[in-house]
């Protein structure tokens, strides 16, 4: 895989009101960011690095944070890369850039299809007596500052380039303030691949890289799966460095770090990985970097959930080993904790590492009421959650055993048990409920009334009255999905609902053994499992009475001064402690 450039200049984009006369006229909203600032590696520097295993690189030396020119726009901050180059990237050997602007033009028509693909732009112009050529992407350039950029070079002369033609583009005349010269081809098309813009000169083994990206991206919005009652409104989109600043702007710690990764031998898709450099267990950090710098994939179009695949979710376990979030605040709050936070280009929904299944089962509205109240609807969360994994098996055990019945629940059971049996009826009411889960993704919000009318009426009640299903089948059914919607995590929620059919299928088949064994077998494969190296059921197993204390009660903030050790933070202590 091609190297990405790490170095940029700092400053902010400038437009002009012209516009591209060579480009299509289109309306963009401009993005502006700022870039960090690096020192150039040198190459026996990068020739080190090469031969240091992925999982160890450390950053050059004096440490500075770069820039790489990355698909989701402009740096900003302390984006890096280590040791000037990517960690999962291959050895490979520099190809230069054409002598004769003939060449350069004829390999654009070979590698990138110039002239086959219509939204490649090349505009061949000539300056103080030098043939030039402006390769860049249609709908992905800033229009504006291009055309200063060639509004400046109009005013080049032949005695401006007698001596150093490349020194007198890049530092006289040149007004972008990203701009950084290129001698790899594969380093610079990767560049205006994803937005920048080069300039070749004619006789110049040299390029000019600038970057002027234009981006498309929607407005910050609320989550439709994270909605709270108080609290911000805004939620990540599909723009990286959208993302990061909104994460950004709730940490203001300078110990807050960006690594830029990419992956993808097609895709080249940009992965971030965030984490606060002196909260975060550092062999939880390497061990992160160490399986993404071993993925070796195509491309990686569905973004952060074939990363996961990839890397973290391996097997066929139905529990998720990650959090997934598109708040910037519950993903700040998890990397105050000691926790990483990986972001991937073109996703809304950023993964948090590592994660627990009590940590799945908490939600951000907790912590936005008082104590007492959050305290309250976290019990009627787990609630929700514990009653649609076990109240159908029970209820069906004790319809097919009476006598386990205690007193107090006599009145269970339907006076009729249907045409059907009650297990069959279970499955297909779960069947029937994921159907309308999906036909509600797919039907227009227009439609969604009358969807529901259909669903309520026309098969709950109808089949009611037919005899296909009893009344407390929809009941407990109901309850149970209630349940299921109530879980924050999506992953949990469809987790949970396979666990239920399991333990459905074991009392149908087995009875009482049949939900003794399958419970214990659950439980089991829970606590075997782990999440980054760390137990996903903790803190009851291992148990931990002041971290499950914690999770039962939403403790005022004052009083929450640890934070949880399963992080193995480097600061254990959140505040200082007062005498």
């Amino acid at each position: 895989m091609a190297d990405m450039e790490n170095d940029k200049k700092d400053g902010v984009d400038q437009g002009s009101e012209g516009v591209m006369a060579f480009l299509t006229d289109r309306d963009r909203e401009e993005q502006t960011s700022r870039h960090g600032s690096g020192e150039k590696a040198k190459p026996e520097e990068r020739d080190r690095e090469r031969d240091r295993p992925a999982a160890g690189l450390s950053e050059r030396d004096g440490g500075q944070p770069g820039k790489s020119d990355d698909g989701a726009g402009q740096g900003k901050g302390d984006v890096t890369t280590r040791g000037g180059r990517k960690w999962n990237e291959q050895e490979t050997s520099n190809q230069p850039i054409p002598h004769r602007l003939d060449d350069v033009l004829k390999k654009l028509e070979e590698d990138v299809g110039y002239k086959t693909s219509f939204d490649i732009v090349v505009r061949e112009m000539t300056f103080g007596d030098r043939r030039t050529a402006l390769f860049c992407l249609n709908g992905l350039s800033k229009d504006e500052l291009l055309t200063e950029v060639l509004k400046r070079l109009t005013y080049l002369h032949h005695d401006d380039l007698s001596s150093d033609a490349v020194h007198a583009f890049v530092d006289l005349y040149v007004p972008a303030a990203q701009v950084d010269k290129e001698e790899d081809w594969d380093k610079l098309i990767n560049s205006v691949l994803a937005g920048g813009s080069a300039l070749f000169i004619d006789g110049e083994q040299v390029a000019l890289k600038i970057d002027a990206k234009s981006l498309p991206a929607r407005g910050p919005e609320e989550p439709s799966l994270e909605k709270v009652v108080r609290g911000s409104r805004d939620g990540f989109i599909e723009t990286l460095m959208v993302n990061i600043s909104l994460v950004r702007r709730r940490l203001r710690d300078p110990k807050l770090r960006y690594e830029l990764i990419q992956i993808g031998e097609r895709t080249k898709t940009d992965v971030c990985i965030a984490y606060i450099d002196d909260l975060v267990d550092k062999k939880l950090l390497e061990s992160i970097k160490e399986k993404v710098s071993m993925v070796k994939v195509d491309g990686l179009p569905l973004a952060d959930k074939q990363l996961e695949e990839a890397t973290i979710q391996r097997g066929w376990s139905p529990f998720p080993l990650v959090r997934y979030s598109e708040r910037p605040d519950t993903v700040a709050m998890h990397l105050l904790e000691g926790a990483v936070a990986v972001f991937v280009d073109t996703s809304p929904s950023v993964m948090t590492l590592p994660t627990t299944y009590t940590d799945l089962m908490q939600h951000a509205e907790e912590n936005r009421q008082t104590p007492f109240i959050g305290t309250y609807l976290r019990w009627v969360r787990f609630f929700g959650i514990f009653a649609s994994l076990f109240m159908l098996p029970l209820w069906l055990l004790f319809v097919m055993h009476p006598e386990f019945k205690p007193a107090l629940l006599e009145f269970l059971g339907p006076n009729k048990t249907g045409k059907i049996p009650l297990y069959v009826q279970f499955l297909l009411a779960e069947i029937g409920i994921d159907l309308m889960r999906m036909a509600s993704v797919h039907t227009p919000s227009s439609l969604a009334t009358a969807m529901s009318l259909v669903a309520a009426i026309l098969i709950g009640d109808i089949a009611v009255q037919t005899g296909v299903f009893v009344n407390e089948v929809i009941l407990y059914m109901a309850i149970a999905a209630i349940g299921m919607f109530a879980t924050p995590s999506y992953e949990l929620g469809l987790a949970n609902r396979i666990v239920r059919l399991v333990l459905l299928t074991a009392v149908a088949a087995f009875s009482v053994p049949g939900l003794v064994i399958s419970t214990t077998a659950i439980m089991l494969m829970l606590t075997l499992e782990r999440s980054m190296n760390r137990p996903y059921m903790w803190p009851i197993i291992p148990f931990d009475a002041k971290a499950l204390f914690s999770i039962i009660i939403r403790q005022p903030l004052l009083y929450n001064r640890k934070r949880p050790n399963i992080l193995r933070p480097q600061q254990v202590d959140k505040m200082p402690q007062t005498e």
